[in-house]
């Protein structure tokens, strides 16, 4: 199944994880990330903790639990490749997922849209005992 199709058709709770230039973590919730392709997904991210983090350190990995009260779900690790603070981007990308008020540009001043490199992507809990690697 597609990371569009994936997303498209599970509903869950997402953490992005990031790190300052010191390794300080930070993680905020958020929802599922606007799917470019198989190796490319976007955030719309508020100029907050998370945003000034990727600013030194480009690295992020996003966890995604679906509901349903198990342990199924994926982690992506990504790679900031570039943002837009364009307004009508931003809000045409709110758009494809998210129809409605919340695409409105008064709610999202000072936000960025944020383009990451997918590097690997692994289940949320390996049950079959065998060490995790990552691509």
């Amino acid at each position: 199944m597609s990371l569009k199709d994936y997303f498209s058709t599970r509903k869950g709770f997402g953490v992005l994880s990031t790190a300052d230039d010191n390794g300080k973590v930070d993680a905020a919730a958020y929802a599922h990330p606007h799917v470019i392709d198989e190796t490319h997904v976007a955030f719309i991210m508020g100029d907050k903790l998370s945003h000034a983090n990727l600013q030194n350190n480009p690295y992020a990995v996003y966890l995604f639990r679906e509901d349903g009260g198990g342990c199924e779900g994926k982690r992506l690790y990504l790679k900031k490749e570039r943002e837009t603070g364009n307004s009508k981007v931003i809000e045409e990308t709110c758009k494809t997922e998210w129809p409605g008020p919340y695409c409105m540009s008064r709610y999202l001043n000072d936000s960025f849209l944020v383009y990451f490199t997918i590097e690997s992507v692994l289940p949320l809990v390996i049950f079959d005992g065998n060490k995790q690697k990552r691509n």
